[in-house]
């Protein structure tokens, strides 16, 4: 009889190899104590700090390739026009003056395929879709399985300094923003001026850059950044405190706009929107990034969120459309085909049943 020993604890961050699994805790002070942490933070739920004795430059994967996830397997948790009518109550909800901006978002979901690796599957997405936020994290005994390709810095640090750059405004070409995007761009910056403010010295906070346009892989984003000076007696814990989740995935004011995302989105967010990354406790420096473009296993499925930020001047099919262009890309990978623009997950493609997800 043979026997399969389960996969073993790893982590690709940045770009860093760390195995050797040496402890586990949810405790965010770790993160200022020692060694190299691979660190992954559900939208909602406990933090996962994951310390590792060995650190590595990645290398290529040397493993078997990721199996693939049929395009028409993937089901969604609001349709086209439950996500519509999601934007309406938004807007009808700026309009009397409780909201500014709430990000929508829709999960995704499929049946995780037999032998199905997510270190394989980060592989496929550094090669497919390469991003300057991507993580794996794989530790099977506490049930972490993602591989993230995350366009986004949610925060920074190195010594004191603290940053954040986050994106708001996303079109398939740079020349396809809309005043709507910048507007909501800006919005999110206040915000994240606001929660750095909590934390770092007076006077620090700076918006070195603003509205920059960045190009990804199949679209174009409106980026910007927001820096300041940590504290001297606040560390990880406290800046995480202060910032956490994401403004850009959440919206502006920030509590208003996550009881209307509990009311509105009727699956749980999971590590969608939240944050993975990498902390080096003993340089007093490290990343996490948003998890957007972010596939993670959950149980017998694999799972993956696609959303946007929605303003008074959104237009509910707009809003839709922007959703699929995040995905689609994302989906033609995790289907271990090629990424064609004449596929068919291309948006002028025939149409698919109403309860497929793309």
């Amino acid at each position: 009889m043979v026997t399969h020993r389960p996969a073993p604890a790893l982590a690709v961050v940045g770009d860093r190899l760390l195995t050797g699994l040496r402890d586990v805790t949810s405790d965010l002070g770790a993160l200022d104590s020692s060694g190299c942490w691979a660190v992954v933070l559900p939208f909602s739920g406990a933090p996962v700090c994951a310390r590792f004795d060995r650190v590595q430059s990645a290398r290529p994967w040397r493993g078997a390739p990721w199996v693939g996830v049929a395009p028409d397997a993937w089901r969604t948790s609001l349709d086209e026009p439950a996500y519509k009518r999601g934007v309406a109550a938004i807007r009808s909800a700026i309009a009397a003056g409780d909201v500014y901006q709430v990000n929508l978002t829709r999960l995704l979901s499929a049946p995780l395929p037999a032998g199905a690796d997510v270190a394989a599957l980060g592989a496929a997405l550094a090669e497919g879709n390469p991003a300057p936020f991507s993580a794996v994290v794989r530790l099977p005994e506490q049930g972490i399985h993602v591989a993230s390709a995350s366009p986004e810095r949610f925060l920074e640090r190195d010594g004191d300094r603290l940053w954040s750059s986050p994106i708001k405004g996303t079109a398939a070409s740079p020349d396809g923003f809309l005043a709507k995007d910048r507007a909501e761009n800006v919005m999110i910056v206040d915000l994240v001026r606001n929660d750095l403010g909590r934390v770092c010295e007076w006077g620090s906070v700076k918006v070195p850059s603003i509205c920059a346009v960045e190009e990804h892989p199949g679209l174009a984003h409106l980026v910007s950044t927001v820096e300041g000076r940590l504290r001297p007696t606040l560390g990880w814990a406290d800046a995480i405190g202060a910032t956490f989740p994401p403004g850009s995935v959440t919206g502006a004011p920030k509590l208003s706009a996550l009881q209307h995302i509990s009311a509105l989105e009727p699956a749980d967010r999971g590590i969608y929107c939240g944050a993975v990354g990498w902390v080096d406790a003993d340089r007093g420096c490290g990343a996490l990034n948003v998890a957007i473009r972010t596939f993670w296993f959950a149980e017998d499925e694999i799972r993956f969120g696609t959303g946007g930020g929605i303003t008074w001047d959104s237009d509910p099919a707009g809003e839709w459309a922007e959703t699929e262009l995040k995905a689609r890309r994302l989906l033609r990978v995790a289907a271990n085909g090629p990424v064609d623009p004449l596929d068919p997950l291309h948006p002028h493609a025939p149409a698919r049943p109403q309860n497929a997800a793309l």
